[in-house]
């Protein structure tokens, strides 16, 4: 076997490998990449292997960072098997069309204002591409082998990151490897802890927070602090949150606060039709779950959805204390670039960052102190509180991938260290060779490894 890393390298971004095995080639992961101008660029470019060469590709979980280029790759001639778990597969459905639906909006939206250098500015795919792409998706639950033939199989554990999330272990069966995916966390509000690893010959993992260790605070009182100072001095909170995984948790904590009669008797907008979908959906799949079905409704019902592109616009000239949730988490896309062009400039309101914020985002940008932000070819100042709670990451962090990569009982011949800005994989990777002695590379863009 060889693989060849054709994203998530010095990125948390654009997660693709490459397994080849004989004449089979498996792509494990199929994300965009998001942030840096020369990271996004790669999208538009020729992909750096012959598509139709392809067999099938296998997603660890639905993020648009693993996921997202599944459509690009359809509209490039891709027709062979997309394997994921049933709750990756019901993601999909919402999540692929809805960013076709995004891009094509920018597109027109570029075209209409006259900002974008292209003429015309054209979608990188389009709504039909992603849901025609989804015909080609297989469901393959936790926990069962899969044969892909000429000797290879794989198999599905629980990652506890999101709704059918996976860290995934193929074989040839002589030699195995895991990919890690993204690693949740034990005490994660919602999901089921990760699955300890099984034994392999390689390991691929995610290095998100390598060099970080989340908060123990508790989230629901850091989130109940924000949301008081900033409502008793007349503002909105803006939370631009992922539609997946983080907004359900935000909705977690606001109801917990709510039930104890704590939080501020302010309206809470859910502002993005593809967290509703997504909310609606984790309400009704049992799947890698803690909470009951009672508590799931009353997560479901507590805020108002926001359907209309209209009523979104009304709740900018809104000038009431509020709650509004929307996507995208990194201020890349979607409703929330009009909020924050709205709260942006008000020192009354605050912007709270619940997420991972990656470089080149309008949400790095801001967290790093700018004080102006560009959007729709425009500057847009930021005066605004900005705050940011680590405590509600999904992602487990330095203490939690060492303890999750220390269960293997006998160490994998090599490691590779991937999906982490550059200081966070080198951290992550001196961490696993001091103290769990693992041969440890951490490898660039198009690097290609005998197995």
């Amino acid at each position: 076997m060889k693989i060849k890393f054709l994203g998530a390298t010095g990125t948390v971004t654009g997660s693709k490998y490459l397994l080849t095995h004989n004449r089979k080639k498996i792509l494990v992961d199929c994300g965009l990449f998001q942030g840096l101008k020369k990271l996004r660029l790669r999208n538009w470019g020729e992909f750096p292997v012959n598509i139709g060469e392809i067999s099938a590709i296998i997603l660890t979980h639905a993020h648009i960072d693993h996921s997202g280029y599944v459509p690009r790759l359809y509209r490039e001639g891709f027709r062979g098997k997309i394997y994921t778990t049933p709750g990756t597969r019901e993601l999909c459905k919402i999540l692929l069309p809805d960013s076709g639906f995004l891009m094509e909006e920018e597109a027109m939206y570029a075209n209409k204002k006259g900002f974008s250098k292209h003429k015309p500015a054209l979608p990188l795919f389009t709504i039909e591409d992603a849901r025609d792409s989804l015909s080609h998706f297989r469901s393959v639950p936790f926990n069962k082998k899969f044969e892909l033939g000429d000797g290879l199989s794989f198999e599905f554990k629980n990652a506890g990151h999101i709704l059918g999330s996976a860290h995934l272990i193929i074989t040839d069966g002589n030699k195995s490897i895991t990919f890690s995916g993204d690693i949740g966390r034990s005490n994660d509000p919602l999901l089921l802890p990760p699955e300890p690893p099984s034994e392999t010959d390689y390991l691929v993992i995610e290095s998100t927070y390598g060099n970080r260790i989340h908060s123990d605070l508790d989230p629901a009182e850091e989130l109940l602090r924000v949301v008081e100072r900033t409502i008793k001095r007349g503002g909105t909170v803006l939370i631009p949150a992922f539609a997946v995984g983080r907004s359900q948790a935000i909705l977690y904590y606001l109801s917990k606060l709510k039930q104890q009669n704590k939080l501020p008797d302010v309206p809470i907008f859910l502002n993005s039709p593809m967290a509703q979908d997504v909310t609606d959906l984790y309400c009704h799949y049992g799947s890698n779950q803690k909470l009951s079905s009672e508590e799931l409704q009353t997560v479901c019902y507590l805020a108002d959805y926001v359907t209309s592109a209209d009523d979104s616009k009304k709740l900018n000239y809104d000038v009431s204390p509020k709650i509004i949730i929307s996507a995208s988490g990194m201020i890349t896309g979607g409703r929330v670039v009009h909020h924050l062009k709205a709260f942006g400039p008000d020192e009354k309101s605050t912007i709270l960052f619940t997420g991972y914020q990656a470089t080149g985002t309008r949400g790095q940008a801001i967290l790093s102190g700018k004080k102006s932000i560009k959007i729709h070819g425009e500057y847009i100042e930021i005066n605004a509180e900005v705050a940011y709670l680590d405590s509600l990451s999904a992602h487990a962090d330095q203490k939690e991938l060492l303890e999750w990569a220390k269960k293997f009982k006998t160490p994998p011949q090599k490691t590779f260290i991937t999906h982490g800005e550059e200081q966070s994989s080198e951290v992550l990777k001196e961490l696993l060779i001091s103290e769990l002695d693992l041969d440890c590379v951490k490898p660039q863009y198009l690097d290609e490894f005998e197995l």
